[in-house]
């Protein structure tokens, strides 16, 4: 018996939607966050949008992103952006904070944050 995939364990469709809204509110809210809202457009809707797609296939569910977007080749996607431990640590405190709000489960909720953790990570092309 195969286990249930992140997408199915967080609570399919509606879960990730809602974690992504409030990341992004967070975001939009949190001053601390400031260096990484700013290379975002003032209005988060098609952010939102492009990372609810991502993350769905990214946690096992329907491959969103890939089907209208293909590869999502994050490095080069992100390479215009200057991208150092500030930015990465800002993104991760938003996220983090999503997931505490969202996430019940506490086992998932610590594999899901390493999971961003080490993207975050990749992501980094400065600094």
């Amino acid at each position: 018996m195969t286990s249930p995939t992140v997408y199915k364990q967080l609570g399919g469709a509606e879960a990730v939607r809602r974690l992504v809204q409030r990341f992004y509110a967070l975001m939009d809210q949190r001053p601390d966050a400031a260096a990484v809202r700013g290379m975002h457009p003032p209005e988060l809707s098609d952010s939102e949008e492009k990372l609810y797609k991502f993350l769905c296939g990214w946690f096992g569910g329907p491959p969103l992103y890939m089907r209208e977007r293909g590869h999502p080749r994050l490095r080069m996607r992100h390479h215009p952006f200057r991208l150092g431990p500030a930015e990465r640590d800002q993104w991760l405190q938003c996220m983090r904070q999503a997931l505490d709000e969202q996430v019940v489960d506490t086992a998932l909720r610590a594999a899901v944050l390493r999971a961003f953790e080490g993207m975050a990570e990749h992501l980094v092309n400065a600094g």
